[in-house]
This record gives C-alpha cells, sequence and structure tokens, in this order.
C-alpha cells in the first residue's frame, strides 16, 4: 500500500471538520444512541418522513457514504481512514439490515454502496491488524435489549 499523503490527511482532517457542526454532530448522537431499525417500514414507523430523526438518520447514513467514496474511489489512503474514523464501521453495522432492505424496497442495489464495500474492506483490515477487534465492535453495535 503507497504512504500516505500530506493530501490524506488534509482530507481527513476536513471530514472531522465536517463531523463538528452542530446538526451533524446532533445527528450521529442521536443516530448512536436510538436507531434501531432493521427494515425501511420499521424505521418508517419509528421515525416519518417530515421528523427530525428521520432527517437525523439520513444525514449520518448519506454523511459516512460520502465519506466512504473518497475510500472506495481511490481518492484518500484506506489504513489512515480506518484508523481514524472507527465510527463508519459503527454506522454501517447499526444501518446495515436497514440499508439491505431499503434497496430490496427501491429495487435499487445501489444506495450506501460506498458505505457497505469501503466497512467489508474495514472489516478485512481490522480482523488481520486487531483479531477479535470486529467482534468487539458488533457486541457493541448491537446490545442485548
Amino acid at each position: 500500500m503507497p504512504q500516505a499523503t500530506y493530501q490524506d490527511a488534509e482530507l481527513i482532517l476536513k471530514l472531522y471538520d465536517l463531523r463538528r457542526e452542530e446538526k451533524l454532530r446532533a445527528a450521529r448522537a442521536w443516530f448512536t444512541a436510538n436507531f434501531f431499525a432493521q427494515s425501511v417500514g420499521e424505521a418508517m414507523e419509528k421515525y416519518p418522513p417530515g421528523s427530525e430523526p428521520n432527517a437525523y438518520f439520513r444525514m449520518v447514513l448519506s454523511y459516512w457514504d460520502m465519506a466512504a467514496s473518497f475510500v472506495a474511489k481511490g481518492v484518500l489512503h484506506e489504513e489512515l481512514f480506518f484508523e481514524n474514523n472507527s465510527e463508519m464501521l459503527f454506522v454501517w453495522e447499526r444501518a446495515r439490515s436497514f440499508i439491505e432492505d431499503f434497496r430490496r424496497v427501491r429495487k435499487n442495489p445501489l444506495p450506501y454502496r460506498n458505505l457497505e464495500r469501503t466497512a467489508f474492506r474495514f472489516i478485512q483490515w481490522m480482523n488481520h491488524n486487531a483479531p477479535g477487534a470486529y467482534e468487539s465492535l458488533q457486541a457493541m453495535v448491537h446490545p442485548k435489549r
């Protein structure tokens, strides 16, 4: 893998700046504590269109899909991204079932594809570099309720 560049570091810092924006910060906090939908129907029932929770989960998913697109398209150094953005993997794991159902309902396999592809690469990287860490993350993402 090529060495990370100053441009990679600058892009990571820009992603961090975006995460500090007040509305996105609130959306991320809400998502971590409250998003537990497994399907589109469940999400629409719990977080109806037009509601703040609906805007929050869409904002979080679109932010991380955009950030993941930089990695998926080779614009951003993969390992540098993984070392600094474990929240992305948390979001993928929490929303994975919802996203799969969303694609099925919409008859469109493309939404959140960058998030999915980057998450799978992240899981491989994590399993190689920190055996057992992925399983620990899954336990945190899917608490027994």
